[in-house]
């Protein structure tokens, strides 16, 4: 079995210690799931002095060769892999339609594949659990985090952000028990009763939340009228959950704040992370208490909010956004950095932190988002294309290859006799869901 990979004459973006991200020529040695040394080479398409001929630590002499796979990554961008902090596409996995609901762990395989051929690595599953039942009620919440404590399964690092419905008083002990039993990665307080109580007079949004909730809209309506007389008991929630997330150290966040109020009142509860400010004065808050800022990739695709909230990219070119997320559609966090650039809002390694470092820190990893020695070894390999766009080829995952597009591109220097050439390296690979969820081969 490989165990050391040596991408060679790629760009890569490479972070030392005390000095600040940059793009160059660069070959990096990958050995057993770490990375294990990172040399700028000369002049482009030159190698480094890293070859295949450059000893594995641990092997003896007659393993060496064979247990080296090398990659020409001529042409392309070497780039950590993405940390994405809030993601719930993976709900269209489980109910992708109407009364059809399908079991967590065929939903989770595809989302494992989908995640991986985006380029996200770490993926932190935005899981909500509200008092409106159904996908997002008790008996799906603990199917998910049943699946997601099964990480060996899975090719991405598959993680929980907890989005709780402040309104749900009922199922506070179940959220502090998931928070003491260390299931949860990362937490946010969210509050859609109000609109949701201001569309339910539509009849299509009633429906709309009754499938979800897998109820009828008469029982759903029931559903809302008890969240709403528990609203006296929030301040007590909110609280018994701050405290049990500041006892095991889950970074908190708030989501969705109108104002300086709402930012401060969590910022009081130790929830330093503000998650998609949807007012200036909410996002002025967030800086003057010097937040990490949390917004969408869709936003900066889509051009501005799709539900009229601040521009992401007018954030980001302020200064104003310090990590971008998936939020609903896994696509967007590797193109929306390429787009940035290419809008000259920021540069591609700036744009980068904002999908790798930052939300690795955020989320207290101090062993990825970046490419330098002893991290985990998550990359990519990403080709910029005209306009702003890009073609991802391949994605390492600790250490191996769990994603080609382009077997026959990355062309493979054989340490010996026998050793697996490219294509076959990538059919053992797992395969990939492309952008509408069907499957296609990873060779």
């Amino acid at each position: 079995m490989t165990t050391h990979l040596l991408i060679q004459n790629g760009i890569a973006l490479t972070h030392v210690a005390g000095a600040q991200p940059e793009c160059s020529h660069s070959d990096v040695l990958v050995a057993h799931a770490r990375i294990e040394r990172i040399e700028r080479a000369s002049t482009a398409g030159t190698p480094s002095s890293l070859s295949v001929q450059t000893p594995a630590p641990n092997l003896s002499h007659e393993n060496q060769q064979q247990a080296v796979t090398v990659l020409d990554a001529g042409g392309l961008f070497v780039l950590p892999g993405i940390v994405d902090l809030h993601g719930d596409a993976f709900e269209r996995q489980i109910q992708p339609r109407h009364g059809a609901v399908f079991g967590h762990d065929i939903a989770l395989q595809d989302t494992d594949r989908q995640l991986i051929a985006n380029g996200i690595t770490t993926a932190c599953h935005a899981l909500t659990y509200s008092w409106e039942g159904g996908l997002r009620g008790k008996e799906a919440a603990i199917a998910l985090l049943h699946m997601i404590k099964l990480r060996g399964h899975f090719q991405a690092d598959h993680r929980i952000h907890l989005r709780f419905e402040t309104h749900h008083v009922d199922g506070l002990q179940d959220a502090l028990d998931w928070i003491n039993q260390g299931w949860v990665d990362f937490f946010s307080f969210n509050d859609h009763l109000p609109a949701i109580a201001r569309k339910c007079h539509l009849p299509e949004k009633l429906a709309a939340y009754a499938e979800r909730g897998r109820c009828a809209p008469s029982v759903f309506r029931q559903r809302l009228q008890h969240a709403l007389a528990n609203a006296h008991q929030i301040g007590h929630v909110l609280e018994a959950l701050a405290q049990a997330c500041r006892k095991q150290r889950v970074p908190m966040a708030s989501h969705d704040d109108q104002s300086a109020h709402d930012r401060e009142r969590f910022q009081a509860l130790g929830a330093r992370i503000s998650e998609f400010p949807r007012t200036q004065e909410a996002l002025d808050a967030s800086l003057a208490l010097h937040n990490p800022i949390i917004m969408g990739a869709p936003n900066v695709l889509l051009g501005g909010s799709h539900c009229g909230s601040i521009s992401a990219a007018d954030a980001i070119h302020g200064g104003a956004c310090d990590i971008l997320t998936s939020d609903y559609y896994y696509p967007s966090l590797l193109a929306a950095p390429f787009q940035l650039a290419h809008q000259g809002i920021c540069t591609l390694t700036q744009a980068w932190q904002l999908v790798s470092a930052n939300p690795a820190q955020a989320l207290g990893l101090g062993n990825r988002g970046r490419l330098t020695g002893g991290y985990r070894a998550d990359l990519l390999l990403a080709e910029s294309l005209p306009g702003g766009k890009v073609k991802l080829v391949a994605t390492v995952a600790a250490g191996k290859l769990a994603y080609c597009s382009e077997p026959e591109r990355l062309t493979i220097h054989a340490g010996r006799s026998g050793t697996p050439d490219i294509a076959e390296a990538a059919v053992s690979a797992a395969g990939a869901a492309n952008q509408d969820g069907g499957y296609i081969a990873a060779a």
